[in-house]
């Protein structure tokens, strides 16, 4: 399994996700609970312990590597993002295939695909170009750290935000899966899938530098709009 690494911008900071932060991060998560109709996001101290070690439960197990996200111009924790459903293609053919199963040393093992997710910023934190940088740091790593072939990106048919801040990132559209699971809100939600392949990689790099390099624009009313 790929092992805990903290990725640096010049916005933004990705630390390993630890019980160090959850005090800041229920912080994040409470200061406007409007914004997250569509994403899980801790509630409160309590949650937020859960949360964290709910998904430090999916990391021992190989199943995800989760973030917290830090503004790098205070030291403030803003949010958290995670790889998730990493797979594994290297070594013999195994048929039918086990996905998330590495072949050889699972500690020094790295995905060949993996999906980006579970990711969520605090309403201040809108607008201002950190979710789109740290959206870079991870693909800079998957792609020219791990080599990976995929990054994966998803998110509820209905999240119309969540869709467009992908799709800017230069993301391909597969497709919107009906009836695929639950939503946040206890219905059943389709889900729109949105992939990245190395071979696109250096175009998207591209896309999303050309963007952190333009000036920001300040917050509005756009960026109150759910996530």
């Amino acid at each position: 399994m790929p092992v805990p690494v903290l990725l640096t911008g010049r916005s933004v900071r990705l630390e390993p996700l630890a019980m160090r932060h959850a005090e800041a991060l229920a912080r994040a998560g409470g200061a406007d609970r409007s914004a997250y109709a569509f994403t899980p996001v801790p509630d409160g101290l309590e949650s937020a312990l859960d949360y964290i070690a709910r998904a430090l439960t999916d990391q021992a197990a190989g199943r995800c590597l989760p973030f917290a996200l830090v503004s790098t111009a205070d030291d403030r924790v803003i949010g958290s993002t995670r790889f998730l459903e990493l797979d594994y293609w290297r070594g013999p053919l195994v048929w039918p295939p086990v996905p998330g199963t590495p072949h050889g040393d699972p500690l020094t093992a790295v995905p060949d695909a993996a999906e980006i997710g579970n990711t969520w910023i605090s309403g201040d934190a809108r607008g201002t170009g950190i979710n789109s940088e740290a959206k870079l740091l991870m693909l800079r790593h998957a792609f020219e750290s791990w080599g990976v072939r995929r990054i994966t990106l998803r998110a509820d048919a209905r999240n119309t935000r969540s869709r467009i801040a992908i799709e800017r990132l230069g993301a391909t559209c597969e497709g919107v899966r009906r009836a695929h699971s639950r939503g946040l809100d206890g219905a059943v939600r389709d889900t729109a899938f949105y992939s990245i392949l190395d071979e696109e990689w250096p175009t998207v790099r591209d896309i999303i530098e050309l963007r952190l390099s333009a000036p920001r624009r300040v917050p509005g009313l756009r960026d109150l709009l759910p996530a």
